[in-house]
């Protein structure tokens, strides 16, 4: 038998919606980012971009558990004295939460040239509202990412 590794044409792109209205954060992040990078498909191949466009609506609807919109802070720094910045998760949450949804999903990616053009196929929306409408979206229900009640 011999292993196929599959090319960089090889692979068919298709175009998924995701819903994030209730879901959790990291559950949906570790999901859309098995999408984007493919391994979802049986040609999987580790140095190979042969994942799929990804959109994301209503990320202003995520949840977070536990004491995470006020424990939980991101933080970034300017190479300057004085230029530590911090943010809250909850503050983030309210003002850009596409970019928290952006943020949880990069970190679940590859930190190379191959990760840098996985997160190009994603698109995170605040709202219900996305101008994808001509790529003929799939809904995508993903499992395991809403809130458990017990």
């Amino acid at each position: 038998m011999r292993t196929i590794s599959s090319k960089k044409n090889d692979s068919i792109r298709s175009w998924h919606l995701v819903d994030a209205q209730g879901k959790i954060l990291g559950r949906l992040a570790s999901a859309v980012a098995t999408i984007l990078r493919g391994k979802h498909k049986p040609t999987f191949t580790p140095h190979v971009d042969g994942g799929d466009h990804v959109v994301i609506v209503n990320a202003a609807g995520i949840q977070l558990t536990g004491d995470k919109l006020v424990q939980k802070f991101y933080a970034s720094h300017s190479d300057y004295p004085g230029g530590f910045k911090s943010t809250t998760a909850g503050k983030m949450l309210s003002e850009k939460p596409e970019r928290m949804v952006r943020y949880a999903i990069q970190g679940m990616l590859p930190k190379t040239k191959l990760g840098r053009a996985m997160i190009k196929k994603l698109r995170v929306y605040a709202g219900p509202e996305h101008p994808h409408e001509a790529q003929q979206l799939q809904p995508l229900e993903l499992p395991g990412t809403a809130r458990r009640t017990e």
